[in-house]
């Protein structure tokens, strides 16, 4: 397998864009080729199999998620209270829609998982360490709630963030950050 870590990155990003656009059925070695621009053959000396391109292109989404460190520190100057958290989750659900081919992405393969144990037993680990990250940051910012709170909260948040960029016209635009603040006001404790 080769090792450019800059050329592996690039190739997983196209595999993000053809699992949006086409969905897992559509996810070909050669179609992630033609969607990064290499010459055919090129993902094949990346990834194993079909198998390990899912899989690593499902923690590329998570890479590409996360916050930088910078951002985290900003993002928890002054109280920590519910407002912050309406705050942060505004912050969440915006970052998250802007990179609305990595979360299709990520919904397309939480579907395929269901038929690929490999990638199912991936998903878990990551999602499931994302989750207990966040509830971890959460209880220790001292932000108020819970890691049910946490749960709860990214539960409603997730299913928002899914219908704006599947059905936007159920949920019009302007009502996020009405929702997202109403979503944390009946979570978060006062």
């Amino acid at each position: 397998m080769r090792q450019n870590a800059a050329r592996r990155a690039a190739l997983l990003d196209a595999a993000i864009e053809v699992l949006a656009r086409e969905g897992s059925r559509g996810l070909t070695f050669r179609a992630v080729d033609a969607e990064a621009g290499v010459p055919t053959g090129t993902a094949s000396n990346y990834f194993g199999d079909r198998d390990d391109l899912l899989t690593q292109a499902g923690g590329r989404v998570y890479e590409r998620l996360r916050p930088d460190a910078a951002g985290i520190t900003a993002a928890m100057e002054g109280p920590r209270d519910r407002d912050r958290v309406i705050e942060l989750m505004r912050d969440l659900v915006a970052r998250v829609t802007e990179f609305r081919s990595g979360y299709l992405a990520l919904v397309e393969l939480r579907l395929e998982a269901t038929r690929r144990p490999r990638l199912r037993e991936v998903l878990t680990g990551v999602i499931g360490a994302d989750l207990q990250g966040n509830v971890e940051f959460h209880l220790g910012t001292g932000l108020p709630g819970d890691a049910t709170t946490v749960v709860l909260l990214y539960l409603a948040l997730n299913w928002l963030i899914l219908e704006r960029l599947t059905l936007p016209e159920v949920i019009p635009g302007e009502r996020v950050d009405e929702l997202v603040a109403e979503a944390v006001r009946r979570i978060v404790p006062g």
